[in-house]
C-alpha cells in the first residue's frame, strides 16, 4: 500500500513563479508544444505505476542525469561526432536542451500517440544523419549499436543521479527502470538496448575498448556550467549539478575520459546536492508533465508523491 507523502508546501507567491519557470523551460513559447493533460484517459509508452514516473519527476536528478548521460555519450567517437557536427547545441544550447528535455517528458509521460509521432520525426531525422568522425570512421544516426548506446547512457544518468542524490533504489527497481524504457528504446531502433542493470552492466564492458578522451566533452561541460538552463533561483548552484553529473560516472570512464579529482564532490557538495535533490523530489509544481499526466489519466496530483513504507 501506497501511503501520502509530505509535499513539499511553498507559499503561494513563491509557487506559482516557480511553476512558471518551469513550465517555460520544457514549453517555449516558440516550436514543439505538449499538452499532457490531453487526451483524458490516453495511456503513455509507460506505465503511471513505474519506477520510471516516479524518477522523472525529479528536475534536479534530471539535469544532473542528462550531463552524465551526455558526457558517455561524447566519449563514443561515432555518437560524438554525429551529435557535434549536426547539432545546433554550440550556437543555442538552451534551446537544444528545452527540445530534449521535453522529448523526455513526453517519452515517459506523453499520451502514447504523441510519443510515438515524435519519436517517428526523430527516427526519420536521424536517418539524414551520416558522416565520418574527426579519426575517419563512418557513422550512421540510426546505426543499433550506437542507438543502443544512447539509450542505454540514458538510463543509467537518469537511474544513478536519482538513486545517488534523492532516493536510494532497490536492485528490483533498477532494473524494472530499463525495463520500462526497452518498448521504447525498440522504437526508437535501439533493439538491444540493455532491459536490466546487468545487461547494462556487460554493454560498458564490452564498449571500454571504443570510448576516448575529446576536447569536445570539455566544451560541453563548459557550456553547461554557464548556459542559463536553469531557472533564474535555480541558477547559482548550475556548476555544482554539472560536478555531481561527473561525479556519479563510473571510475574507469573519467579515467579514459580525462576528468580527474577537480570535478569530485566535497562532503559538503554532496549534502548540498542531495538537500536539492530530495527537496526536488517533494515538489508538486501543477503545471509539471508528471502531474498534468496523473490529471489525464485521473488520478490525484500527488500520486507520484506518495511513497512506499521504508
Amino acid at each position: 500500500m501506497y501511503h501520502p507523502a509530505h509535499v513539499l508546501p511553498l507559499p503561494g507567491l513563491i509557487e506559482r513563479p516557480l511553476d512558471a519557470m518551469a513550465k517555460s523551460l520544457l514549453q517555449p513559447a516558440a516550436g514543439f508544444q505538449v499538452d499532457f493533460s490531453q487526451p483524458k484517459g490516453e495511456a503513455a509508452l509507460v506505465p503511471a505505476d513505474s519506477v520510471s514516473w516516479r524518477v522523472f519527476k525529479n528536475p534536479v536528478t534530471l539535469f544532473i542525469g542528462g550531463v552524465t548521460a551526455v558526457v558517455l555519450e561524447l566519449a563514443e567517437p561515432r555518437v560524438r561526432d554525429g551529435v557535434w557536427q549536426h547539432s545546433s547545441f554550440r550556437q543555442d544550447a538552451v534551446k537544444r536542451l528545452q527540445r530534449t528535455g521535453l522529448a523526455a517528458m513526453v517519452t515517459v509521460y506523453g499520451p502514447r500517440s504523441t510519443a510515438e509521432a515524435m519519436i517517428e520525426g526523430v527516427v526519420r531525422r536521424h536517418g539524414r544523419v551520416t558522416g565520418h568522425t574527426t579519426e575517419g570512421e563512418a557513422y550512421q544516426a540510426n546505426d543499433v549499436e550506437l542507438l543502443d548506446w544512447v539509450q542505454a547512457t540514458a538510463g543509467f544518468g537518469f537511474m544513478e543521479a536519482y538513486a545517488a542524490f534523492a532516493r536510494t533504489l532497490s536492485g528490483p527497481e533498477r532494473d524494472a527502470l530499463y525495463a520500462e524504457a526497452a518498448p521504447t528504446a525498440r522504437l526508437y531502433g535501439a533493439v538491444g538496448a540493455p532491459a536490466s542493470e546487468a545487461e547494462l552492466n556487460a554493454l560498458f564492458d564490452s564498449m571500454k575498448a571504443r570510448l576516448v578522451a575529446s576536447p569536445i566533452v570539455f566544451e560541453f561541460l563548459d557550456i553547461m556550467q554557464t548556459v542559463p538552463a536553469l531557472p533564474g533561483p535555480s541558477r547559482a548552484p548550475q556548476r555544482l549539478l554539472v560536478r555531481a553529473a561527473i561525479d556519479i560516472l563510473p571510475g574507469w570512464v573519467r579515467e579514459r575520459v580525462g576528468l580527474g579529482a577537480e570535478w569530485n564532490l566535497s562532503t559538503l557538495d554532496r549534502l548540498a546536492v542531495k538537500a536539492m535533490a530530495k527537496a526536488s523530489d517533494r515538489l508538486l509544481l501543477p503545471s509539471s508533465p508528471a502531474v498534468q499526466s496523473c490529471r489525464r489519466l485521473g488520478l490525484p496530483d500527488d500520486y507520484l508523491y506518495r511513497r512506499l513504507p521504508q
